[in-house]
């Protein structure tokens, strides 16, 4: 896909994951997803590549609520959201190409408001490494259908307990596009090496 549905630009949760629901009855059996996020881990910096270990869902609404689709479970098991070899596979591409990866949890928000200091400190003490307002729908969705999920983030900013810092959407815009061909580079080797 090329870009996605946000739920803040007003979209249903039933339209964000409509492309979810195309993918299973086309087939697909892996999801890559990747995003922008603001980093709160101290140990992140700019332009780190962040992959998905787990996330935490602080939208409103749920994806899955309302009638079950019989692509899973009524209660589906979140525990392994993001595939392990998957996950191991990406680490060492990245390590024999020298390209630095972070691992953390996802947090997902619905924005469409960066976070206010405030904010960023108590979804770090929650347990999040990175907070962004997508990826964590169209996930739920993909493994409610069977389907296995890689996720990176893109730390395009960062917003550490003691050091707030302001954040504009066009320094963000900047962060992604000089990390992207790194996320590329990894993903593109992901998928020659699963043939």
């Amino acid at each position: 896909m090329q870009g996605r549905f946000h739920y803040y630009e007003g979209y249903s949760m039933k339209e964000v994951t409509f492309p979810v629901r195309v993918m299973y009855e086309l087939g697909i059996k892996t999801l890559f997803v990747s995003n922008a996020s603001g980093g709160m881990n101290p140990e992140f910096k700019i332009g780190d590549l962040m992959v998905i270990t787990d996330h935490i869902n602080f939208f409103p609404e749920h994806p899955l609520r309302g009638k079950n689709f019989p692509t899973g479970p009524r209660f589906p098991d979140m525990h392994e959201t993001y595939d392990h070899q998957l996950i191991a596979e990406a680490d060492k591409i990245a390590e024999e190409k020298g390209i630095r990866l972070v691992h953390g949890v996802y947090l997902g928000v619905q924005g469409p408001t960066f976070e206010t200091p405030a904010e960023y400190k108590m979804y770090h003490r929650l347990g999040g490494d990175a907070v962004g307002m997508s990826t964590v729908p169209e996930v739920i969705v993909a493994h409610h259908c069977g389907i296995k999920t890689f996720g990176i983030s893109i730390i395009t900013d960062l917003g550490l307990e003691d050091q707030p810092v302001e954040v504009s959407h066009e320094e963000v815009q900047i962060a992604a596009n000089n990390a992207q061909p790194l996320m590329t580079e990894i993903m593109r080797e992901m998928i020659n090496r699963s043939n």
